[in-house]
């Protein structure tokens, strides 16, 4: 507890506001760091930390529970579900916490929200799984590989089915095990060499994966507090992110539209590449997204950026054939960041995928309207699932007048495949050093 503050009550408060109100989790924790930013780095690190495991690893410690509790999570009520999950994380995945510290806070705790008559249930349960835990087996991989595969790496059946049946076992494997591997936050140096002020404030700089200005960063508290944070030159983004403008190639002078461009790092490193020439026109849908595009521009102080408030379905007749590049990295299902966003994998619906892939097609009708004769559209995704990329794609080549462009002369080339000759890359966790990302290079013909 600092300044009155207690790290497993705020705790509690972020998951019950991902799991009850549908929160994105990056959000709750962030607006919830932001608003007690006077706490130590250490509480600031292990608030996240929970946080984050607590939801990554659900499945798996909600097996646990059921396992020893006469009472079955779904059962519970959310601030005791909440709060036994949170505590069994620590249990099975933090050394640094006595068991009998987090039983102790867990019981406190649940009297402090006015469970009074649950302590008991709450202290037994998690004394229990204190003592027991390392004795119980995950269900038989040979009996049900898809329950084994989803409970070891707490996936949702449907998703472990979904990639068993597109992608394979062993490359299933590899996506599910990267979700949950912990990773730096990659960044894109405008300058391609990193500013020495990061080593300067103490930061471990490594060279990423695939480009050469990308570079990994660890070991800092507050990325707003960086210097070459806040003088613009350096901007967050996964190299997955990055390439999609390697491969847009705009030319100096162009007139580029990015369709759906918050927070506005594509836009950013597309008119880096353009220099002070041409334009590129950030859009999104709401004025909230605009605002985080233009805080972008402001920080890095990108001369030929400019953001406006245009929703991508809506078909805009004044840019008609007149981009020399699209940019339509349109929104999915995004279960290529379910390391980043693991609330995402419990929020899959048939229905929701279905919704997603006609929204795709909306947007992508109107990207080719804006194209000029000789143009290009990239579309991208940061999705691996196969109808919102390689069906969407075959879709789109069937109703417009484009043609895939080989992007092998863009990428490094160990990125080089068949499909990348043909035009298009499919980027796997575990399988490429990236996020799961889908770009296809189109030529209006």
């Amino acid at each position: 507890m600092t300044n009155g503050i207690n790290t497993r009550e705020l705790i509690l408060q972020i998951l019950l506001e991902i799991e009850e109100e549908g929160k994105h989790s990056h959000i709750a924790i962030r607006n919830a760091l932001s608003k007690y930013q006077f706490l130590p780095r250490q509480e600031r690190a292990f608030i996240t930390r929970v946080c984050e495991g607590t939801l990554e690893y659900r499945i798996l410690i909600d097996y646990i529970i059921d396992s020893y509790s006469k009472v079955s999570v779904d059962k519970m009520k959310p601030v005791i579900r909440e709060i036994l999950r949170s505590a069994v994380y620590q249990i099975r995945f933090m050394d640094s916490v006595p068991d009998s510290a987090v039983c102790n806070e867990a019981v406190k705790l649940a009297q402090r929200k006015g469970f009074y008559s649950l302590k008991p249930f709450v202290n037994g349960v998690l004394r229990t799984i204190a003592r027991e835990w390392k004795n119980l087996k995950l269900p038989s991989r040979e009996e049900n590989r898809v329950r084994y595969l989803s409970v070891r790496y707490s996936m949702p059946e449907t998703l472990v089915n979904r990639w068993l049946e597109d992608y394979g076992e062993e490359k299933t494997e590899k996506i599910l095990t990267d979700f949950l591997t912990e990773k730096p936050i990659t960044v894109r140096c405008r300058t391609h060499k990193y500013p020495q002020s990061l080593v300067d404030q103490g930061v471990e700089v490594k060279p990423a994966p695939y480009l050469p200005y990308a570079y990994e960063i660890s070991n800092y508290n507050h990325i707003l507090a960086l210097d070459a944070f806040i003088q613009g030159k350096i901007q967050v983004q996964d190299v997955s992110s990055m390439l999609v403008a390697e491969i847009a190639d705009p030319q100096k002078g162009d007139y580029v539209i990015d369709m759906c461009a918050a927070p506005g790092g594509k836009s950013l490193h597309i008119a880096d590449k353009m220099g002070d020439y041409g334009t590129v026109d950030a859009r999104d849908i709401s004025q909230y997204k605009v605002d985080m595009i233009e805080e972008n521009i402001h920080r890095t102080d990108c001369i030929n950026v400019q953001a406006h408030v245009m929703d991508a379905t809506v078909f805009d007749v004044d840019s008609e054939l007149k981009a020399d590049v699209v940019l339509a990295d349109v929104p999915c299902s995004g279960y290529g960041v379910i390391g980043k966003k693991p609330e995402i994998k419990y929020r899959v619906t048939a229905q929701k995928q279905e919704e997603i892939v006609i929204l795709q097609r909306t947007i992508l009708d109107n990207a080719a309207e804006y194209v000029k004769p000789g143009g290009v559209l990239v579309f991208s995704t940061c999705t691996i699932a196969k109808e919102e990329n390689e069906e969407n794609m075959l879709w789109f080549m069937n109703n417009h007048p484009f043609k895939l462009e080989s992007i092998d002369p863009y990428l490094p080339e160990e990125l080089h495949s068949e499909t990348t000759a043909l035009g298009y890359l499919q980027l796997l966790p575990g399988v490429h050093k990236t996020d799961g990302f889908f770009i296809a290079k189109f030529r209006r013909k």
